[in-house]
């Protein structure tokens, strides 16, 4: 068979356009690679067929709503379409473990493992994203703080002379920032695993 030197951009736009074939084209280009990326997460065949044919289930539903936003990046689109499927395989059948959303509940204890297996290392990297969308839904005062502790790794003192206030207004700042995490984490029902 003859390998088609069309681009995706233009499989892709042309399969919007009612070309049904270019979907195949672009299927039998990129299976390979997006099935191995699949499989090398869960290590099953059957689990990996079922989230490849999911992943062009759902490339096909946002291609027939238009959704789709051409930008040179239809593998990587697909292969971040795959990666949340496999994550959302894992937290299916509870292979992650949640934390308990209480008092003692530390949002970045999950950030802090370094002997991660690729599994976890996927998980990881959502979790991050997901944190950092979290931290910018804070009032900035809160974001400010919480991003000099955790990211910079400040002490309190260098955050108060840093900010011009009091230590204790930045530990309440703090304070008032995780406290707020956990309310934006039970309003998304998120899932923070480790």
């Amino acid at each position: 068979m003859k390998q088609s030197t069309n681009s995706d951009a233009f499989l892709v736009n042309a399969y919007m356009n009612g070309n049904e074939s270019s979907l195949n084209e672009l299927i039998t280009r990129h299976k390979q690679r997006i099935y191995s990326f699949i499989y090398s997460k869960v290590f099953d065949r059957d689990v990996a067929e079922d989230i490849f044919q999911d992943t062009f289930i759902k490339v096909i539903k946002t291609l027939k709503r238009g959704a789709y936003n051409e930008e040179g990046k239809f593998l990587p689109w697909v292969m971040r379409i795959a990666h949340n499927l496999v994550i959302d395989h894992f937290r299916k059948n509870n292979r992650m473990p949640k934390f308990e959303n209480n008092n003692d509940f530390n949002i970045f204890s999950v950030l802090s493992d370094n002997a991660l297996n690729i599994e976890k290392q996927i998980i990881k990297g959502q979790v991050e994203n997901d944190v950092r969308r979290l931290i910018e839904e804070l009032p900035d005062d809160q974001k400010e703080v919480l991003m000099m502790r955790i990211y910079k790794d400040m002490s309190f003192k260098e955050i108060s002379i840093q900010t011009g206030v009091s230590i204790n207004t930045a530990l309440g700042r703090m304070r008032y920032a995780l406290i707020n995490l956990r309310k934006v984490i039970d309003k998304h029902n998120i899932i923070l695993t480790n």
